[in-house]
């Protein structure tokens, strides 16, 4: 059957910021129908049916991820979809699969012949190697946005946390997409988990979700609040043993008067304070964040970075045990990924509000 003509979502240059780039440099835009002859026998055409929107799609519209991708350009880090043409060297993979497209390998945030592909359009091409069955436990929706949360979650709290059963972790941000991997993936560590957050709402989300407690980082009068005697009331006094900061600015501070000695801080982000980089791609650093060394010091903190896709470029070996968990996970039915909001294709602006804005529970699709 012919393959028919269809739409992307287009980012023409860069903008000051995520917020203003929704209205001034995105374009919903006619896609022509992929001309399978031009592609490499060991491709695969997906027809996306699910498209992940993420904090770093938003960011990367502004040129303030780490990673930027040359405008014009598609976004979208993460699809799940059918198969809808295979090279002739492409083994184990047949028209009509349900599959997940790897982030790391194909779109945006990827190197190579595969970055024009994001996933916000009706068709990506990705290597055959890229190309993973989709759980059949999980709809096109939850498998859209798996690899990329539950890796960063694993890499985070296994690799570089080192959380073990019966630790206290502190999780904020917990009702992002990362966050709420990392709530599931300490329960499966068999952690206690105490998740933070701005929304009472969305935190009893979390909590159903499977977090054993839940912690409100502002007041009534949305203004931030302390919560270490909550943590440490929660902890007998002790504190945790794990922080998972993807938060930032203050919350990264008060932080950590919520652990015990020697406890372990994880740098994932700065949702708190995106612009740690200037807009339109100039980059530098002109609202880097601070820690106390006191408290360092004299918490004997290991503060510890952690940058999943720039560990898994600096050593790619990293990735496989993983991947491999994470995907096993998934098709056992062990992870479930949360999606509270799905929108079509043509009101991609009103997804990425959804998701800037912190209207997001978990994931938020996009449908082609």
């Amino acid at each position: 059957m012919p393959l028919a003509e269809g739409k992307r979502v287009v980012v023409s240059e860069f903008a000051d910021n995520p917020a203003e780039a929704i209205d001034t440099v995105l374009s919903l835009q006619p896609m022509p129908a992929p001309d399978v002859h031009a592609l490499k026998d060991t491709d695969v055409l997906v027809r996306v049916k699910s498209a992940a929107v993420g904090w770093v799609d938003l960011l990367m519209t502004s040129g303030q991820y780490q990673h930027m991708r040359t405008p014009p350009y598609t976004p979208g880090l993460e699809a799940a979809g059918e198969v809808a043409w295979v090279g002739s060297a492409v083994t184990g993979t047949q028209i009509g699969d349900a599959v997940i497209v790897d982030g790391f390998l194909a779109g945006p945030r990827s190197s190579g012949d595969y970055q024009q592909y994001g996933s916000f359009a009706n068709y990506v091409v990705a290597p055959t190697e890229a190309i993973h069955p989709k759980p059949a436990s999980l709809s096109f929706d939850q498998a859209a946005g798996l690899l990329s949360s539950y890796e960063t979650a694993y890499h985070c709290l296994v690799t570089r946390g080192r959380l073990s059963h019966g630790e206290y972790v502190l999780i904020h941000g917990a009702s992002g997409a990362t966050g709420l991997a990392a709530v599931h993936v300490a329960k499966l560590l068999g952690a206690t988990v105490i998740a933070t957050g701005r929304n009472a709402a969305k935190l009893q989300s979390v909590r159903e979700e499977g977090a054993d407690h839940i912690v409100l980082t502002q007041d009534e009068a949305g203004q931030p609040r302390s919560f270490r005697d909550d943590v440490k009331a929660l902890t007998d006094g002790k504190g945790v043993h794990v922080v998972y900061d993807a938060v930032g600015g203050d919350i990264s501070i008060e932080s950590m008067r919520c652990v015990g000695f020697g406890a372990r801080f994880l740098i994932v982000g700065w949702a708190a304070t995106p612009f740690v980089a200037a807009g339109k791609g100039k980059r530098g650093a002109p609202n880097a964040n601070h820690l106390p060394t006191n408290l360092i010091m004299m918490k004997s903190l290991d503060v510890l970075g952690c940058p999943t896709v720039i560990s898994t470029t600096k050593d790619p070996k990293s990735r496989a045990p993983r991947l491999k968990q994470v995907l096993a996970w998934a098709h056992a039915g062990t992870i479930v990924p949360r999606v509270s909001h799905v929108f079509p294709l043509s009101e991609y602006k009103a997804a990425l509000r959804a998701k800037w804005s912190g209207q997001v529970t978990g994931g938020c699709v996009l449908r082609p």
